[in-house]
């Protein structure tokens, strides 16, 4: 790719899109180079000694070379593959090394959604870098918004947001499996997750499958969540309602008959549970589903 960057006019509509793009760019900054290159506007142009603080986030994906990175959370080593990750209101400066030099990619963007992602989500345990070595999806991601923003065609703006939280998904992605990357831990909850898939109608013992595989139940437990989103027994229970619906769709069964085969221990907690993961009873909702099926045959 060659280098460019392109500092984009925001409209209101596209601040009432909830995520816009303020800027792009890709630079190769050559060994011995004076850094940062001085073209840039003076929101945007720091010196070394002063730093600045933007109103924006910036994904500054690094792809060639080293350098550093200074801002309020701390001193964080940039190397190949790391994603500097800059936040509005936070005083930062970086640099390459001067004996490297480096290759960067950066966006610029702001808005609600950008808010929710970074402090709402709880998504980014690392508030300044991860390390997620070279990606040729991610690259592509840059690619791609690249073209939107030298084309500047209508709606390239919606287009790109889209792009920008596909980013964040894969940045949160692969932080995720950076924690579990060559633990036995992460076995054994594709395993769980596996069994417990195999045996939805069965009343399985949780505490009992971590002692089998040498782990302490709460650690395991803690783990699976962090690793799946949600506590083991309610992944196995949401299992069991998808299953449910499943059956209250397709099949002829009463309520308590799939209730029964699902393992659960009265109709009275299924109904309760189905209620509550739906807004509806399992018989309430058949009606609702069928007369919505039937309303748009042709």
């Amino acid at each position: 790719m060659k280098d460019f960057f392109k500092y984009l006019t925001i409209s209101e509509a596209d601040k009432n899109w909830g995520l816009s793009l303020n800027v792009a760019g890709r630079a190769s900054v050559a060994p011995e180079t004076i850094y940062p290159l001085p073209e840039h506007p003076s929101g945007y142009y720091f010196e070394w000694n002063n730093g600045r603080v933007l109103q924006e986030y910036q994904l500054n994906y690094i792809t060639k070379g080293a350098g550093i990175l200074e801002d309020d959370f701390g001193t964080f080593q940039v190397k190949s593959g790391t994603m500097m990750i800059i936040h509005p209101g936070i005083k930062h400066r970086y640099k390459p090394t001067t004996k490297t030099g480096w290759v960067e990619n950066y966006i610029g963007f702001k808005g609600k959604l950008a808010d929710h992602f970074f402090h709402q989500s709880g998504f980014f345990t690392s508030p300044s870098v991860l390390h997620l070595g070279y990606r040729e999806e991610i690259i592509e991601v840059y690619r791609k918004i690249y073209e939107l923003v030298q084309k500047e065609e209508p709606g390239f703006q919606q287009v790109a947001s889209g792009l920008v939280i596909k980013l964040l998904g894969y940045m949160v992605a692969y932080q995720k499996q950076n924690d579990f990357k060559g633990k036995r831990i992460e076995s054994l909850i594709r395993h769980a997750r596996v069994y417990m898939q195999e045996n939805i109608e069965k009343s399985i013992d949780l505490k009992q499958l971590a002692t089998e595989h040498f782990t302490a139940y709460s650690y395991f437990r803690k783990m699976f969540k962090k690793y799946t989103g949600i506590a083991p027994h309610q992944y196995h229970l949401e299992l069991k309602i998808m299953r449910a619906k499943e059956m209250i769709l397709t099949n002829k069964q009463s309520v308590k008959e799939i209730s029964y085969e699902l393992g659960f221990e009265s109709i009275h907690y299924f109904s309760r549970l189905f209620k509550k993961k739906t807004d509806l009873n399992p018989t309430e909702w058949r009606k609702k589903v069928k007369g919505g099926l039937h309303q748009n045959d042709f």
